[in-house]
């Protein structure tokens, strides 16, 4: 076998700019409003459902209690997650470079290519659009 052909990986990396932090910021804030929203709409049935559960079977309170501060906690954890990465965006510097995924490329290897240099490519964006490709 003289050649082979491989998929590798291919770093996507976009550089900050103004466009680009403003509209991380917006979806973080959108996803933080939505996790309020989630967090005021579990109290709400909380109350109810503790309620209903009171008049029929005491006993149950503290296990339905249970799961609803377990869900309440996984909420409150995912916002603290998003506050955090809100602020990253908002300390973002403009012109530096922040990782955006992963894509494959395929690839065809003879004997004696350098591997490392192949496996290390990346696509550098701006403003969505493809600015450099780097070995």
């Amino acid at each position: 076998m003289e050649e082979m052909t491989l998929r590798v990986p291919v770093a996507v990396k976009a550089k900050v700019t103004e466009d680009l932090k403003a509209k991380i910021v917006t979806d973080l804030e959108t996803r933080l409003e939505m996790v309020n929203r989630d967090l005021e709409t579990i109290e709400f049935q909380a109350q109810r459902i503790l309620a209903d559960a009171a008049k029929v079977d005491a006993t149950s309170l503290t296990a339905i209690r249970q799961q609803i501060d377990e869900e309440k906690n996984k909420r409150l954890a995912f916002k603290e997650e998003v506050t955090a990465k809100l602020k990253e965006a908002q300390d973002l510097v403009l012109g530096t470079e922040i990782p955006q995924g992963t894509l494959e490329q395929t690839i065809t290897v003879k004997m004696g290519d350098d591997l490392d240099a192949l496996m290390g490519a990346e696509i550098l964006l701006e403003d969505g659009k493809i600015v450099a490709f780097r070995q």
